[in-house]
């Protein structure tokens, strides 16, 4: 009994070492396909917000980690678009984090002069044939923020019509729409403040760190006012 117990151990770590090593070896051959694959997903994204031909630089090398809480967290890249070495515009990976379901992940594209390039949704969990008219191809609501800033809006109309703002909710659910807008919002608020750390030309892309203290409670203040301003769904 002991010798089979023995012998059958050998052989479950034997197949352990054998499957890990098949998995490396398999990992290791197609390491690079992987990167290319995951490359050309991310320029994907990038260029449905932004044309390729608007830049000339390489947007992904071009990237830097950004941390704030406007943005919804900490290490979150954004893609720097360049052309002749000037700034064209810049695309966020931006956190939503009031999502009905979860947080909802999106790529956000602000240009130089502050007007929104764009914004497409990445990831989220919210309710199939309700809250997923966020994505582009259910609906043509994400594309209401082509153009936009905040200025166009103003300020204080930054959010869906039922809490006085110009934007549409959905029928049988306004906590989608108004996460996404609010971010939106956020975002567009963080390039006007911070457009020089957006675009200086870091040699590695390196977390910032949020906003000094004062600048970062102004910010807070202005936000707390806008929603104290809207009702509550």
């Amino acid at each position: 009994m002991m010798r089979n117990i023995v012998i059958s151990g050998v052989l479950l770590a034997l197949f352990g070492v054998v499957g890990t090593a098949l998995v490396a070896f398999v990992y290791q051959g197609t390491a690079d396909r992987i990167a290319a694959n995951i490359e050309a997903a991310i320029l994907n994204s990038l260029h449905d917000i932004l044309s390729h031909e608007a830049y000339d630089n390489d947007i992904l090398a071009d990237s830097v980690l950004l941390s704030h809480e406007l943005l919804g967290g900490r290490d979150l890249r954004a893609y720097r678009a360049r052309l002749g070495g000037e700034p064209v515009a810049a695309v966020f990976t931006v956190v939503a984090p009031g999502g009905y379901s979860g947080p909802i992940r999106l790529l956000v594209g602000i240009r130089a002069d502050g007007t929104l390039d764009g914004v497409r949704v990445v990831s989220h969990r919210e309710t199939p044939g309700l809250g997923d008219e966020i994505e582009v191809s259910r609906s043509d609501w994400i594309l209401s923020f082509d153009g936009r800033s905040l200025l166009d809006p103003f300020y204080d109309r930054w959010a869906v019509r039922r809490d006085g703002g110009v934007f549409d909710q959905f029928t049988g659910a306004t906590i989608t729409p108004r996460a996404v807008v609010t971010a939106v919002r956020d975002a567009l608020i963080y390039f006007e403040s911070h457009r020089d750390i957006v675009f200086a030309p870091l040699p590695d892309a390196q977390p910032v760190d949020a906003a000094p203290a004062e600048e970062a409670q102004t910010e807070a203040v202005q936000t707390e006012a806008v929603m104290e301003a809207s009702p509550r769904e």
